[in-house]
This record gives structure tokens, sequence and C-alpha cells, in this order.
């Protein structure tokens, strides 16, 4: 393992993030419409390898609905502005017009409303009625309140997200979610992270977990690097905890947990990249926060923006593409990788000769910082 010096007193791996690497094109290309881009996780199939993320300005019952039919999987989230809310419009239009100076505060604010069991309850059961695959996610402070409501709701896939999570939670204060027993206990399955490193993954897949994110809270609205000191560079960790999985493959005679990268991805190559070092696939926030139907019109914020006591994020101008379809599918009217992202990750395999992602997964990089490409 790579090692640098960083003082007389301290070393330090040295870890890449997407920017840092490239892929490789090997001597054999195929037709982009030969490849296949489906995931399947659990008994769920999916047209392309994307969740989008479980964020206010990415996901609303209706952006969800639409995510499903177009083959992707909407997560909603059970602690936003829908589960808070009647009617959370008023509420998306005043954090569009905030300015500046009074951001924060005002939304934390609008997000210290409770969230209410029979919000969740309906929210889920609109995009039930859809016919569409139905994913909630839970913070892990919040999961052992509102997880049987969320069962209870007819959920398919039960997310567990936050900036980071581990399946030893030490406290003496309060009693800490047991995962392990808690995901033995339910009847859907569960995606739980982020974790960034392999020894927080491979704890993470001994709970029983379906899938496990990677990441750690540093997407485009995050500041959990200013805030907190906390950074795992995305491509470094994305393999880490690949190579996690390999090994709690060996260790459980088989049981294979997906890898989803979930955090600095903001263009198709960076979604290309993921998958190279090992994801099975993306949770998207920014890039699907352009969709001209995204709830957030332009603006995209997570949970961290609001925090009550330590806010690490910040309600970002992101600005809007084109509709959902345009992003996922093209045709494309930008240069820069910000639509298509489904199209890109096609012509890449092909371009590599691959025929679908888990084969995708052994392609050539190279580390190549940006700024010498």
């Amino acid at each position: 393992m790579s090692e640098v010096e960083i003082g007389a007193g301290k070393r330090g791996r040295r870890a890449y993030a997407f920017d840092d690497i490239a892929v490789v094109p090997s001597r054999r290309t195929r037709d982009p419409q030969d490849v296949n881009v489906q995931w399947s996780i659990d008994a769920f199939t999916f047209e392309a390898p994307i969740l989008a993320a479980p964020m206010d300005s990415v996901a609303s019952p209706s952006t969800v609905i639409q995510m499903g039919k177009a083959g992707v999987l909407g997560v909603l989230d059970l602690e936003g502005l829908w589960t808070r809310y009647e009617d959370p419009e008023p509420y998306y239009a005043e954090i569009r017009a905030l300015t500046d100076g009074n951001v924060t505060k005002r939304m934390q604010e609008i997000y210290a409303e409770p969230v209410k069991a029979e919000l969740i309850t309906a929210r889920l059961a609109e995009i039930r009625a859809a016919g569409v695959p139905v994913a909630g996610s839970l913070s892990p402070q919040r999961t052992q309140e509102f997880s049987q409501t969320v069962v209870d709701a007819g959920v398919d896939l039960f997310v567990i997200r936050g900036t980071t999570v581990s399946a030893e939670h030490v406290s003496q204060n309060t009693e800490p979610l047991n995962l392990k027993k808690f995901i033995y206990e339910l009847d859907v399955p569960v995606i739980v992270g982020g974790a960034s490193t392999y020894t927080a993954a491979l704890h993470l897949m001994r709970t029983g977990a379906a899938g496990v994110l990677v990441g750690f809270g540093g997407g485009a609205a995050s500041t959990t690097r200013a805030a907190l000191g906390i950074h795992a560079p995305m491509a470094t960790a994305v393999a880490d905890v690949a190579g996690a999985r390999r090994d709690y493959m060996d260790e459980s005679g088989g049981r294979y947990v997906h890898v989803i990268a979930d955090g600095g991805l903001d263009t198709a190559g960076d979604v290309v990249k993921a998958i190279a070092m090992g994801a099975d696939a993306v949770m998207l926030g920014t890039v699907l926060a352009r969709a001209s139907e995204a709830p957030g019109g332009g603006f995209h914020w997570g949970a961290e923006a609001h925090h009550p006591e330590l806010p690490r994020g910040r309600r970002v101008e992101v600005g809007t593409i084109g509709p959902l379809e345009t992003i996922l599918n093209g045709p494309t009217p930008t240069w820069d990788g910000r639509a298509n992202i489904v199209g890109a990750l096609r012509r890449s395999m092909a371009t590599t000769g691959y025929s679908d992602a888990k084969e995708f997964q052994r392609v050539e990089v190279v580390v190549a910082p940006y700024h010498q490409q």
C-alpha cells in the first residue's frame, strides 16, 4: 500500500479521486447497442445502474415515479419536506428564493417541523400506486423510530444513508441501532452507507446489507471537508470497498453485496470511472438535480445543509439542463458530460470492449491527474 511521509510523526496513504484516474481503451471495441447496462439487486432489475439520491432537491414522489418508469431507481428522503408538510411546494419556493445571507438559518427553521408517520405512509403509497419499485431513505438516527412505518407502507428497498455509517456505533447517551439485528428482522433488502474504507465496508457487509453506499457526504452540496476535516477521495474509496466485497464473498461462501458509489459524481465520466473502479451502481444527486422536473428548480441541497447544530452542507445553484430523459438517455445539448449519462456509459464500455457492467469492472485504468491529461 503506497504511503507518503507527511512529516516526521505522520504517514498517510496516497488516495485518488475520480479526476485522478482514466479508463484505458483495449484492443477490442463493440457496437454500443450490443452493450448491456442493466443492473439487478435482489428481485429488481433496472435498465441502468443508477439510483437517485434521497435529497429534496432531487426526489419528490412524482420524480421518483418518473425515474422508475425511466428504468432507474428513485429514492425518497423520508425525513424531507414531503414527510414534514402536507403541501411542501411553498417551502420549496421559499428555499429557492432565499438570499445567501439567510439560507442556512431559514432552512433550519423549515426543517424543524417534525416528520409525520402518516405522511411517510401516504408518500410511499403514492409511489406504489404508480407501479414502480418503492425505495425510501432514513438516517441512522431515525431508523428505529420510523422503520416499521416504512416497512408497513410496503417499501421494496430500504436505504439507511448518512455521512458516515458504521456497523458499531458507540454512545453513552442513547441506545444505538443494532444494524445486524435490524436488517435480520426486516423483510426487505437494505442498502446502507456511507462507508469509505475497506474495514468499515466489510463490517457493513457482515450485517446482511444487500448494498453498501460508498461515500462520505462529499458531493457538490456538502461542506463536510471544511466543517469536519473528513474527506475520502472516491476512486480509492470505491476500489477499497470493492476489495471488501471480494473478500466478503470468500468469507460468506459466495454472498454478493452491491457496491454503490455515492458522492463525487458530477459527470458521465465520473459514473464511468466509478464502475471501472468496482462499483455496481451509482447514486446521483447533482446530476439529476439539473433535470427540469427536479423539485429543487435548479438548486441543490442535502440533509447536511439544515442540520440543527452543525450544518455541513449548503444550497447550491446547479442550473437546469433539460428533461430527466435527456439527462439519462440524451440526446445531450451539452458537451461536458452532464447529460446522456446512460449513453456515455454504454459508449465507454463499447469503446473498451466490454459487454456488461460486471465485466467493465475489470477494465484497465491509469493514474492520470486531470491537469496532466
